[in-house]
């Protein structure tokens, strides 16, 4: 039996409840990493091997590297974009992980994240992190897998070659077939769904599309995808009651939130399921967009950095840049310009592309080598898996216990520390009456000193009197002495006198 240790946020068979994922941050901050793990997951459960999750977060101890090496086989690491500044401190903790140790560690579908124009110049500060990581991997493996060519070139011009651009796991959900994408005709009663990332709101009007498109098609949805808004979603905010609004549904008080249109997708087996009632769907979201593809509804995603642009050019999957479209932009003008033929009748290549990594790096996979996944999709359809989360409206939905729960132990935590600032200000409030005594010590020697100070000076100009009148008699009564003396007229030698005769 193969055991593989790969990296994921959780199990594809673990049903975790809407607070499970929240609390412990079951999706990695985004839902979409599930999407590629869980496809990874699939894969990798093959006859003779057993796939175990570590979890996302990285615990580099030589303690936790010991148990990974006797436990298990291989380390699997399917990452998304990894290469970007924000993620260097995790990338160093698994770098420190992986180089202890003995292990293969196979690593794919990473990614090196730049803008649209593919320019990796911002990425120079952390270009010692990333070789690192490279080398601690390709020492432990045959390849590299990434997500496209800038990934690759930028791999390689760093120094490293063994290089395999394979994409990203999750379209290959379904090994080397692909869904058959449904057509439609898109009109004020169609259902679509849309994605939006926050930090595509410097390239585009992302809410102004968002606004125009749900004004035009009242049966839209927004499927957000980040923890902050599950968050949202399960505990509300007062910004209808202060009146605060923001263009972007981030807060309760965005129509779309108001009227219940937003979900929050907890696990990928549902998500695409829900995505099936779909006429369409669309965004900046990569992960949101494939969830929809895989889902047989069409799809098109609005590329605004490499992470989405990298991905849709190696899948051919239809993309229009955020850069080019308005607010007024209508969804049904991204559909009727959309071609999935090249993504569609390329996959089965770029399937082979994957597994032929993956035997060169000693992976066995389920398609090849096993029942092609059909025992893991009857497990995972046993199970009873989280829809996704829609907007609390106030009542009992199941998580109220969890809710007081939360709220206690953050009032306790927050009482708790509220008595620790207390304590810690009356010691400084005791050090500084202590310190004020000193200072007014201090104070009141120093007034004394100055007091001294001024006697003694008093006393020294007094003597320097004395002294000046002293000089002055001494000169009166020595001067007429000193004078005669010096004006004494000096007594003359005698004359030699002539000797007689």
């Amino acid at each position: 039996m193969k055991r593989i240790l790969i990296r994921s946020g959780k199990s594809p068979f673990r049903v975790a409840t809407p607070a499970e994922f929240i609390h412990q941050d079951l999706i990695g901050t985004n839902t979409g990493n599930l999407l590629f793990s869980d496809s990874a997951h699939k894969m990798l459960t093959a006859p003779d091997t057993e796939v175990t999750s570590n979890g996302i977060r990285t615990d580099p101890s030589a303690h936790r590297a010991a148990e990974i090496n006797e436990q298990y086989d291989a380390f699997v690491i399917p990452l998304a974009n990894a290469f970007r500044p924000t993620f260097q401190t995790s990338l160093d903790r698994l770098t420190t992980l992986i180089e202890q140790l003995t292990i293969p560690v196979v690593v794919f579908g990473v990614g090196a994240q730049a803008p649209a124009d593919y320019d990796t110049g911002w990425l120079k500060p952390m270009a010692d992190s990333v070789r690192r990581f490279a080398r601690a991997v390709l020492d432990r493996s045959a390849s590299i897998g990434v997500r496209g060519e800038l990934t690759s070139d930028y791999l390689k011009s760093l120094g490293f070659n063994d290089i395999d651009i394979i994409g990203c796991p999750s379209m290959f959900l379904y090994g080397d077939t692909f869904p058959e994408i449904r057509a439609t005709e898109l009109g004020a009663g169609s259902c679509i769904a849309l994605n939006l990332s926050p930090d595509a709101i410097p390239v585009g009007d992302i809410a102004g599309l968002a606004r125009h498109a749900w004004e035009r098609y009242p049966h839209l949805t927004y499927y957000a995808q980040n923890t902050v808004d599950a968050e949202l979603l399960m505990w509300g905010d007062t910004s209808p009651e202060s009146g605060h609004t923001d263009p972007f549904p981030l807060q309760l008080s965005h129509a779309l939130l108001q009227e219940n249109k937003v979900r929050m997708p907890l696990d990928p087996a549902t998500w695409i399921d829900e995505l099936r009632g779909y006429d369409f769907a669309y965004g900046t979201r990569i992960h949101g967009n494939v969830a929809a593809l895989l889902a047989g509804t069409p799809s098109v995603v609005l590329t605004h950095d490499s992470r989405t642009l990298e991905l849709c050019r190696y899948f051919d999957i239809p993309h229009r840049p955020l850069t080019e479209l308005d607010a007024g932009t209508d969804p049904r003008d991204l559909y009727e310009d959309a071609d999935f033929s090249a993504m569609v009748k390329g996959h089965g290549e770029r399937f082979e592309r994957m597994i032929a990594f993956l035997d060169r790096n000693d992976l066995r996979n389920t398609y090849t080598h096993g029942d092609g996944g059909a025992a893991f999709d009857a497990r995972l359809a046993a199970l009873d898996l989280p829809a996704s989360m829609p907007v609390w409206d106030g009542g009992d939905d199941g998580q109220m216990r969890y809710r007081i729960s939360r709220l206690r132990e953050r009032i306790t935590a927050a009482d708790t520390k509220a008595a620790r600032h207390a304590k810690e200000n009356k010691e400084l409030r005791n050090r500084l009456a202590t310190a004020e005594k000193h200072a007014a010590e201090t104070t009141r020697r120093l007034d004394a000193l100055r007091k001294e100070l001024t006697a003694a000076t008093q006393q020294l100009s007094a003597v320097e009197r004395r002294v000046s009148g002293i000089d002055k008699r001494v000169l009166v009564r020595l001067g007429p002495a000193l004078r005669r003396r010096v004006h004494r007229p000096k007594p003359q030698p005698p004359k030699p006198q002539s000797p007689k005769d």
